[in-house]
């Protein structure tokens, strides 16, 4: 209820929740091919042409930019951008949803249920990352370090990035994670003047305004919002150095409270990023989900500690409570598991 009702035209009712996903096929259709039952895989939760029956795939399908497909309500499925939004498929918050085998990658046997659990946000990183590619010499600011953030940073370092990476976080355990996964530098939210804190990090310099928050100069070459609350993405605009590029990843819907003069004043570069991709990586086109996969194989992405808690189904209540207070429990994601 706290997003934009813009995306109600890409919902159905009655939904079963979950995107994210891991299981094992237990039926398929005559006209599957490359799969089975027994088979352990994950699904690219969107639901784009070919999901869809569509014979003509859209401009986009056919470049294999699934998440701007021009058919989220069209077609032989009711309207939904993904699994989870759609009431024919179900979702991951069940025992069982369907999927369409355009969605699937099967998953090593040498990659565990955590790491393969985590290749969903991990592809979406992977995504924004890849296309917003720091230089090694820049600074990287990510603001959040909740899952969305720590795979940005994760996403970052496994491509090889040499950018100086400073993250914004809330909680003692997330700057630890971040630590972990590779931060240069970790500021917490709520640990004195952050304002300050960032302005040193990034050599930047801060003037007083006449009203309202105060003015930067200087910031990082790229800004990765991984929040979309009013207050992160103004924070983020504003600690955007002139000339670089701040990448919408959080989830913003109608901000309020976004003072939007660093854009035209810093000559900003805005870039807004969602879901996983196709990407051009070493001269070949890859979905990001088969990147990750192929990472984990080999030993290469490790996103497991991310996980520390799984849930039976019927203790949803339970699991709901523990992972929304991060002040009690050190909790960056959650799964439920079904065997």
């Amino acid at each position: 209820m706290n997003d934009s009702p813009a995306l109600s035209a890409f919902v159905s009712s009655s939904i079963t929740l979950g995107h994210e996903n891991l299981g094992t096929i237990t039926e398929v259709g005559e006209q599957v091919r490359g799969f089975s039952p027994g088979d352990r895989v994950v699904a690219d939760p969107l639901l784009p042409c070919a999901t869809r029956g569509i014979e003509e795939p859209c401009e986009f399908c056919r470049r294999e930019e699934f998440a701007l497909c021009e058919n989220f309500a069209e077609g032989n499925l009711s309207p939904g951008l993904s699994i989870g939004h759609c009431p024919d498929t179900g979702g991951s918050w069940s025992p069982y949803f369907v999927a369409h085998q355009s969605q699937l990658f099967a998953v090593p046997a040498s990659v565990g249920d955590e790491n393969a659990a985590m290749v969903e946000p991990f592809a979406g990183a992977l995504h924004w990352v890849m296309r917003n590619l720091p230089r090694d010499g820049d600074t990287v600011l990510i603001l959040g370090a909740g899952v969305v953030g720590l795979c940005t940073l994760v996403a970052l370092r496994a491509l090889g990035s040499g950018a100086r990476a400073i993250v914004l976080a809330k909680y003692l355990f997330q700057g630890e994670m971040a630590r972990r996964f590779g931060a240069d530098q970790v500021i917490y939210l709520r640990e004195g003047d952050y304002y300050q804190a960032l302005a040193g990090a990034t050599g930047s310099r801060l003037y007083k305004p006449a009203l309202g928050k105060r003015v930067v100069v200087g910031g990082a070459d790229v800004v990765y919002e991984c929040v979309g609350s009013d207050s992160s993405i103004d924070d983020g605009l504003r600690f955007t150095r002139g000339g670089g590029t701040f990448v919408l990843v959080g989830l913003a819907a109608i901000p309020r409270r976004v003072d939007w003069t660093p854009i035209w004043l810093n000559e900003l570069t805005v870039r807004g990023c969602a879901w996983g991709s196709t990407e051009t990586f070493h001269g070949r086109r890859v979905r990001t989900f088969q990147l990750a996969l192929e990472w984990m194989a080999r030993g290469e992405l490790d996103l497991s500690a991310m996980i520390p808690h799984r849930f039976r189904l019927d203790d949803y209540k339970r699991a709901l409570a523990v992972t929304a207070d991060k002040r009690r429990h050190p909790v960056i994601k959650s799964a439920f598991a079904f065997d």
